[in-house]
């Protein structure tokens, strides 16, 4: 039995989670697993940086965390046929689960469902490994595959260790003329056998959470209830009752501090309530779909050890950002990232196969900065950063940041940098590259001069190395205490490519 304090846990890790699942966790190892994937809406969403509720005109900005939008295509053949043959994953599928992959292969053809449950079906087969024989899982979904999935999870866990669908109720605005208005998520409660952890007394409400007529009860009143053509007497417990499953569990308030401008972010109330129920102090909880890092934060607050994953660098900077507020106030414990560059070496393997994700490394490895807006057309911007000009009425003065992951470096990049400076009228500019600048750069940068700032003065063109990312602190000329954080009261925004709907 592998050891709880070992390498594994209190860990972030970057990259696909069918790879991390597969090759860095043990089999058995796992307490409590809950996974909020996307939900194959078909939608794109987005991270709000805002740093105040108007506060500043034009320091907003967003990019898109992840794209719920699924198509079939070369990959997922591979992982549908990768799966049937047992080639991608350690845990070997059943019969049952091949049987239901090639069904609904015959029903569904190639589809976007069809490549989003091909995806789908090998995780939750390598969650099934790794978790203990008296783990639990839940699967937070909504209704749009739900139904697809509970026969995923029926497959592989087998229909015997279904515990419960719990219906997570919420209200908000918004609303359609043709339909009822949809506001629920479902969450799947599954276990590994019959023997498993439920910590009743620690999720107990009061009687009246839910409705009903319960007040009496509520003083120690004693009710008659037949059961069997007998009559028993039953009175309620001090600490109250276990929750339905239904949980009417209020959506995050557009200003609470919990918020961290991650889309999709849940409630932490939602996940103590599961990680209370399902777990016991010192257990490990593992979130393969980690976003924003609420399950990490909740567990790490609860006493439990955890394990995060995510593919995109922009959540585990969102994490990371959100552990490290936390290890301020002394809230939290050590924690590594697996998966980042550590090196300029790793550096460049990343952006060997990925680019963007390591435009997005560089941009959040600043720790001040907001990543550009798209992937690509981004006029030479790949990142901005905000701050108080209060010589200007407290207007928002700005730097922008470009990066380069290429090893040749000349002085055609300054001269571009110089025109993108002029034409988004920002008031300096930082080139990131692997190598130093040339001669001919550092006298195209000196000649654009000097941005005054608060008797300050701050080259207009700066040079940064990769290298120089992993210096503490990083050699940057900045105004300061002036910069505005971007993770203060953000906001969340799905994007739809509509017109807002009217309220019913």
């Amino acid at each position: 039995m592998v050891q709880r304090n070992s390498k594994w846990v209190n860990k972030l890790y970057f990259g696909d989670n069918l790879d991390i699942l597969r090759d860095k966790i043990p089999d058995n190892f796992v307490d409590l697993i809950y996974l909020d994937p996307p939900f194959q809406s078909g939608k794109g969403y987005n991270q709000i940086f805002q740093p105040g509720q108007g506060e500043y005109k034009g320091a907003t900005a967003q990019i898109q965390a992840f794209e719920d939008t699924w198509t079939w295509g070369a990959e997922a053949e591979k992982s549908y046929e990768g799966l049937i043959n047992g080639t991608i994953t350690k845990e070997k599928p059943n019969q049952k689960l091949i049987d239901l992959m090639k069904s609904m292969r015959s029903y569904l053809d190639q589809t976007s469902m069809m490549a989003y449950l091909s995806m789908m079906a090998p995780r939750l087969l390598e969650m099934k490994r790794v978790l203990k024989d008296t783990g639990s899982i839940y699967l937070h979904c909504d209704p749009t595959a739900s139904h697809y999935l509970k026969l995923l999870m029926d497959a592989v866990f087998g229909p015997e260790n279904f515990q419960n669908e719990i219906i997570w109720c919420y209200s908000g605005g918004g609303g359609t003329k043709k339909a009822y208005g949809r506001k629920h998520d479902v969450i799947f409660f599954y276990t590994k056998s019959a023997e498993y952890i439920f910590n009743a007394d620690e999720i107990r409400v009061p009687y009246t959470e839910g409705g009903g007529t319960w007040t009496a009860l509520q003083k120690g009143a004693v009710m008659k209830k037949n059961i069997d053509g007998k009559t028993h007497l039953w009175k309620p417990n001090p600490k109250g009752k276990v929750p339905e499953d239904y949980w009417a569990i209020p959506f995050i308030n557009p200003m609470s501090k919990e918020r961290v401008g991650y889309p999709t972010q849940k409630p932490e109330a939602l996940l103590e309530r599961i990680i209370r129920a399902s777990s016991k102090e010192g257990d490990l909880v593992l979130d393969p779909f980690c976003g924003c890092g609420t399950t990490v934060a909740v567990a790490e607050r609860l006493g439990r050890k955890w394990i995060g994953i995510d593919i995109t660098y922009l959540a585990i900077g969102v994490i990371s950002k959100r552990l490290k507020k936390s290890a301020e106030k002394g809230k939290i414990t050590d924690f590594e990232i697996n998966g980042e560059p550590k090196d300029v070496f790793s550096a460049k393997k990343l952006v060997e196969q990925n680019p963007f994700q390591f435009q997005m490394w560089c941009i959040l490895k600043l720790g001040i900065a907001i990543p550009s807006e798209t992937k690509s057309g981004d006029r030479g911007v790949d990142g901005i950063i905000n701050f108080v000009d209060k010589s200007k009425k407290s207007e928002v003065g700005k730097a922008i940041i470009q990066v380069k992951g290429t090893e040749n470096v000349n002085p055609s990049m300054v001269r571009d940098l110089k025109g993108t400076l002029k034409s988004q009228e920002a008031d300096f500019a930082i080139l990131i590259t692997f190598k130093n600048p040339t001669q001919g750069m550092i006298n195209e940068a000196t000649n654009e001069g000097y941005f005054e700032f608060m008797g300050r003065k701050i080259p207009r063109i700066q040079f940064l190395t990769v290298g120089d990312l992993f210096k503490d602190p990083i050699p940057l000329k900045l105004p300061n205490s002036f910069i505005i954080d971007p993770y203060k009261k953000p906001i969340i925004e799905k994007e739809t490519g509509k017109e807002p709907q009217e309220m019913f």
